[in-house]
């Protein structure tokens, strides 16, 4: 009878809290125009995962633990950390609303999935699965080193994309410097020599006559297109093209997708493992891809799998997944440890996503340099071909 009581009275202060938390007006979204400012960073979500998981760990009851971090949060020593750290972030924000909801009876997933624009559907649903199981602070610590994972690799992709990027906009900018203001001065004296020039001279004075005219028109063609790649990501249509074409991009499109896969192997296993149902965790999966081919390619897969076939045979039949991944987790499907096997392919594809990061770094600077120097080598050609004319006529 008292086991019984105790649940009949844990049940009321469940019922009493829902209807207190209905009661609450709903948490509001961000406003459109300030979404990027509010937008929790992952690096944020990674580090607040990993001190409540060390919080628990030691031995402290969920509702202290959260306290604690709070007061963390709010020390003045985060004065100088990221927007959403400070102690009037949305991050701070919502834990200090999911901690009051923690204390008024409901769970931390009850509570966390109040706040759809700081913790994503991965974040809510491992932790629920880490309730139910009673190891919230083995998942938290998942959580966190899925998201660090998820920092690296990103910022080691972001590098090797930037670096070459950035390269490559001020090599063009001198270029186009030099042929617009510098090479017009220069070659001012040849045309009132009334001289047949060389080709490569009459190219250059051609390029540098469009450059000057045209100069707005050429400055304004990378922001226009960078702008309607924006607006076309915008729809269903114009993602599903760009995200296709990503893919097939030479160098990039490979390495992209790699890590797209180390992220779907990772976030399918580690939910899991956690102990969510196969369908709930591919449904997750699905929402976490960010190109709509491979949700849409995971989409498949879990209707497969809902009808009844099993993991590999769908991604075999999808014909979009390395054979080496299906095979892997049809192993690990016979061997009863298809979690391990789906992290053991994200370790693998990250491997290969830092070598080629480290590869592709290599390859584009010499190419880079080399293509500025025979610019540059062409406009000093095409400049001293004239003046050495000239000197082999007098």
């Amino acid at each position: 009878m008292p086991v019984l009581e105790s649940d009949f009275m844990t049940d009321v202060r469940r019922e009493a809290a829902a209807a207190r938390m209905r009661a609450r007006p709903p948490v509001a979204p961000p406003k459109p125009g300030n979404d990027l400012l509010r937008r929790t960073g992952t690096k944020d979500l990674c580090r607040i995962a990993r001190q409540l998981s060390a919080l628990l760990h030691a031995g402290m009851p969920l509702v202290p633990a959260m306290s604690a971090l709070v007061e963390q949060l709010e020390c003045p020593t985060n004065s100088r950390s990221t927007l959403s750290l400070r102690s009037g972030g949305p991050l701070v924000q919502a834990i200090r609303r999911v901690r009051d909801d923690v204390n008024e009876g409901l769970t931390m997933a009850e509570a966390l999935s109040r706040h759809p624009g700081v913790f994503s559907p991965l974040f809510v649903s491992m932790v629920s699965a880490g309730e139910s199981s009673g190891a919230l602070e083995e998942v938290l610590a998942r959580i966190a080193d899925i998201l660090e994972k998820r920092v690296q690799l990103v910022g080691k992709v972001k590098a090797a994309i930037t670096y070459p990027t950035v390269m490559a906009t001020v090599a063009a900018a001198v270029v186009v410097f030099l042929i617009s203001y510098v090479v017009p001065g220069i070659t001012r004296l040849f045309i009132e020599m009334n001289r047949a020039l060389p080709w490569p001279t009459r190219f250059l004075i051609s390029v540098s006559e469009f450059s000057r005219t045209y100069v707005m028109v050429l400055l304004a063609l990378p922001c226009a297109a960078v702008i309607g790649i924006v607006a076309m990501r915008r729809s269903h249509e114009g993602k599903d093209w760009t995200d296709r074409a990503i893919l097939r991009l030479p160098l990039f499109g490979p390495l992209l997708f790699r890590l797209e896969l180390a992220r779907l192997t990772r976030t399918l296993g580690s939910l899991m493992k956690s102990g969510l149902p196969v369908m709930a965790a591919m449904e997750i999966t699905q929402r976490v891809i960010q190109n709509s081919r491979i949700a849409e390619a995971m989409k498949a897969i879990r209707d497969s799998v809902h009808k009844g076939d099993n993991i590999a045979g769908a991604m075999k039949t999808t014909g979009m997944f390395p054979p080496v991944v299906y095979h892997l987790i049809a192993t690990g499907q016979m061997s009863g440890n298809i979690e391990d096997g789906l992290i053991d392919i994200a370790e693998m594809y990250d491997a290969e996503v830092e070598a080629s990061v480290r590869t592709l770094t290599s390859l584009l600077e010499p190419v880079i340099l080399l293509v500025m120097g025979g610019i540059v080598t062409f406009i000093v050609l095409a400049i001293l071909l004239p003046i050495f004319e000239i000197n082999q006529a007098l």
